[in-house]
């Protein structure tokens, strides 16, 4: 059953996040405006060493006040594609360097709400070339071995869905192979 849209209209804008409410006609007939937030979207880079570890960041998010693992992200610039933003974020977030990425998995976290849409990248090696250029971004920088994931997911050292889309698609390889 698909939704028809008559309209929609801005009511908020800034470079990181855009609220629209687009007026909709649900198949039932019901007709209301429904709110949208509309965002750039995110690369997310899982990078794994040959010790089946990933590079993790330990990081405070203020909006939930709660601490967290988290794989490096960030959101992608205009000008380039989602695998360069996903490299990029992981220099500048945790100073290694990766040397070849490839897709691993899309999704879209909250596609009734927002049009968001994430990308996640596998990075198999990278090399430390300097201190992070984020300072902001983490406490810690760790590798954390794969299979120590699943128990930091259970006691929910890790909860943000970015992170958790790729590593739970990395442990689904890691069973598969």
């Amino acid at each position: 059953m698909r939704w028809q849209i008559h309209g929609e209209r801005q009511i908020y804008s800034n470079p990181w996040v855009n609220l629209w409410l687009v007026d909709v006609q649900q198949p039932d007939g019901r007709r209301w405006e429904h709110h949208v937030v509309r965002m750039r979207h995110l690369a997310v880079a899982a990078v794994v060493d040959d010790r089946k570890r990933v590079l993790m960041m330990w990081r405070h998010r203020f909006i939930t006040d709660t601490w967290g693992w988290e794989l490096p992200m960030g959101l992608i610039e205009a000008d380039e594609t989602p695998e360069h933003a996903a490299a990029r974020e992981v220099e500048e977030e945790t100073g290694w360097r990766v040397h070849a990425m490839k897709p691993l998995i899309y999704a879209q976290p909250a596609n009734g709400i927002t049009d968001s849409e994430h990308y996640v990248f596998r990075a198999d090696g990278a090399t430390y070339i300097a201190p992070p250029t984020e300072v902001n971004e983490s406490d810690r920088i760790e590798w954390i071995p794969l299979n120590e994931i699943r128990a930091m997911i259970d006691r929910r050292e890790i909860v943000s869905s970015g992170t958790l889309v790729g590593l739970l698609y990395l442990l689904l390889d890691q069973a598969t192979t």
